[in-house]
């Protein structure tokens, strides 16, 4: 009996996670390992990303509407060229692919870090952590294929990791250099503005803000003076539009509907449905306001020590949940994702899973399905159906397992507590 016990202590108790982090990075480390030694390169957008940024070096090109690669124009933020221009440099103009791999391989395993750090300090217990490491597609995305998204992916959770410290510069700093590398990252632009308005006074708030818009005119002020229209319509293109025979989430339906303005108005609608749903409901919680009661305060900001207090309510769980769900809302509604739009759902999904408050049975379950779907190629009616039910189950799942929380400095004592009942 009293073995059983610890077993359950390990694999409940936050506190092992200290020593089983570790134990997980070098695991994950050595099978980076293999993989770069067993497994082949595969071609995808690298090329194209050296053909861009090669315009950008080498032909000093600065009109963004100029830059083109073999897969089509430059279509990501600045940040893209100069990440990607780095790597031009360090790779021989991008001919030295497997010391590429070697570094999206290190790059990998700082962001793991980055979210082991997360994981522990929102205090997710020790048996959620293995999920961390086990992506096949993950892996590939990062090893095999060197998509820019994982950097961006990274950039969340360092900024996560600094807001739950309560680094909010540096935390806004990361965001929005994130943001400057895709535009995926706008997903999270609602969750980070409730948060720093609940967290910070209204001044500080708005100084944050002004923060995240000078670094996209610092990044791109090389561009602006040459063709800054031309820059905003390429580096945030809202009109782009995805081929159907690409697409991961959306396969099952025909495509004459994938294809058609109802569909995408449809699904921005629901977009916009969950994000007021959450705010109304969840994110708004440390403040204890409905939603027109909050934004009187925009004008009318609240005392001092309510402000305080509302601030201290801003948890770091509650960061975590808040961000995570939003990107998580913003790929369920996305009109198509592609195989790379993983790299945000891999290390998000474990969490919010755990925070529904399933089962850990369901987790796995859930987790192992979608990991499934996104490793079907090409994506079958099956297979995104079940990318669609898993994205839809932590939508609702996140909802329902928060519902109960009460934001009084200690939101997960409550959740704790049921975790250690599903595992006895």
């Amino acid at each position: 009996m009293e073995l059983w016990e610890r077993a359950i202590d390990l694999a409940n108790n936050p506190a092992h996670t200290r020593w089983l982090s570790p134990l997980l990075l070098a695991s994950d480390a050595c099978l980076c390992a293999l993989i770069l030694l067993k497994l082949p390169y595969t071609e995808i957008d690298w090329k194209a990303y050296m053909q861009q940024v090669s315009q950008y070096l080498v032909n000093n090109e600065r009109d963004y509407t100029l830059i083109k690669g073999d897969t089509g124009p430059l279509v990501y933020p600045a940040a893209h060229v100069y990440i990607y221009s780095i790597l031009y440099k360090l790779t021989d103009g991008g001919r030295n692919i497997l010391l590429a791999q070697a570094m999206f391989a290190l790059l990998y395993l700082g962001i793991l870090t980055i979210v082991m750090a997360c994981y522990r300090k929102a205090r997710v217990p020790p048996y959620v952590f293995p999920l961390l490491i086990l992506s096949k597609r993950l892996h590939s995305i990062f090893l095999l294929r060197l998509f820019n998204d994982c950097f961006a992916v990274g950039f969340l959770f360092i900024a996560i990791y600094a807001y739950q410290h309560r680094v909010w510069t540096v935390g806004s700093v990361a965001y929005s250099f994130g943001l400057g590398i895709k535009m995926s990252l706008l997903l999270a632009a609602p969750a980070v503005g409730i948060i720093l308005l609940q967290a910070l006074p209204l001044r500080r708030a708005l100084n944050a803000a002004f923060l995240m818009a000078q670094v996209q005119v610092t990044i791109a002020w090389p561009f602006i003076p040459v063709n800054p229209l031309g820059y905003l319509s390429r580096a945030f293109e809202f009109s782009r539009q995805f081929l159907y025979k690409w697409t991961v989430n959306w396969r099952f339906i025909p495509e004459e509907i994938f294809l058609s303005k109802e569909f995408a108005i449809a699904l921005a609608t629901a977009n916009l449905g969950f994000l007021a749903l959450f705010a109304a409901t969840r994110w708004l919680k440390p403040s204890r306001r409905s939603i027109p009661e909050f934004m009187c305060t925009l004008w009318k900001p609240p005392p001092l020590l309510l402000q305080q207090q509302t601030s201290l309510r801003v948890t770091p769980s509650f960061i975590m949940t808040t961000i995570l769900s939003s990107m998580v809302i913003g790929l369920l509604c996305a009109r198509s994702l592609h195989y790379q739009f993983y790299s945000y759902i891999a290390w998000s999904s474990p969490f919010l899973l755990w925070r529904s408050g399933l089962h850990p049975i369901g987790i796995y379950v859930i987790w192992f399905a979608q990991e499934w779907a996104w490793n079907v190629y090409p994506s079958t009616n099956a297979s995104s159906l079940v990318v669609v039910g898993c994205l839809l189950v932590q939508v609702l799942g996140v909802w329902w397992g928060t519902g109960e929380d009460e934001m009084d400095g200690n939101p997960l004592s409550s959740q704790d507590e049921r975790h250690h009942e599903h595992i006895q």
